[in-house]
């Protein structure tokens, strides 16, 4: 990560938050820190595997590492800032595997998480930011029909989706931009695909239906390399909220 231009990245993109996913690192492994941002790290059981971070220039109130559900909590994939009108929360979804080998635990995470979003949207508006793993509608990959029953475009997966955003959430991109094709943030290292734009959206801004109207721009950084991912961007006012 530090090795691809991420440090450049960051300091130029002066982001009040900046989350990342599958860090893959451990407490340790690495020292990462910039002037002026508070840094929370959630780290996997495992070695190498998983895990979120979350920098942002202003201190939270408070911190959770995960969900309610203990057994949704060994790989890293949830960190939640408590700010005082709204919770910014970042998410690494479970992939489902080849075959849809973990689709079983996948669907639970997803009513689980969904679940633990609507509570927390009870108390207040949320941002949910993350790589959700899942290309909601055909028009968020490049091949729909060849991937229907693959991982990432299974029609459970995208009904797990189309659940949560029907519990008051939107997907910033769309709302700005329902109609736009080609836009992806990830795209496989194999087949030339990033040169020939076969890709997938697959990494999210959801916000609160009650933070909608404050949204400003939502924006895909196709043009930034270093990973089979690209960076995904939403400029929202909250000047009033934090």
């Amino acid at each position: 990560m530090s090795k691809k231009n991420f440090e450049a990245y960051f300091i130029n993109s002066e982001a009040d938050f900046f989350c990342l996913q599958e860090t893959k690192l451990q407490e340790g492994q690495i020292d990462l820190s910039f002037p002026s941002y508070h840094s929370y790290w959630n780290y996997a059981d495992r070695k190498g595997y998983s895990g979120t971070a979350i920098f942002t220039k202003h201190e939270p109130l408070s911190v959770r590492y995960g969900i309610e559900q203990d057994e949704h909590n060994h790989e890293g994939r949830v960190i939640t800032l408590e700010y005082a009108n709204f919770y910014l929360v970042t998410v690494y979804t479970p992939n489902s595997k080849q075959a849809l080998a973990r689709l079983e635990y996948r669907i639970k995470w997803e009513h689980d998480l969904t679940d633990y979003l609507v509570a927390l949207k009870e108390q207040k508006p949320v941002i949910l930011c993350g790589d959700l793993n899942v290309a909601h509608k055909e028009i968020d990959l490049k091949n729909p029909k060849n991937n229907r029953h693959n991982p990432g475009f299974s029609d459970d997966e995208r009904h797990c989706f189309s659940y949560l955003l029907a519990q008051g959430f939107t997907d910033s991109f769309r709302h700005f931009y329902p109609d736009l094709t080609g836009a992806y943030s990830w795209w496989s290292y194999r087949f030339n695909a990033r040169a020939n734009n076969a890709g997938w959206r697959i990494d999210y801004f959801l916000v609160s239906d009650a933070l909608k109207s404050q949204m400003t721009s939502a924006t895909i950084h196709a043009d930034v390399l270093g990973s089979d991912h690209c960076p995904v961007e939403l400029d929202i006012d909250v000047t009033a909220n934090r």
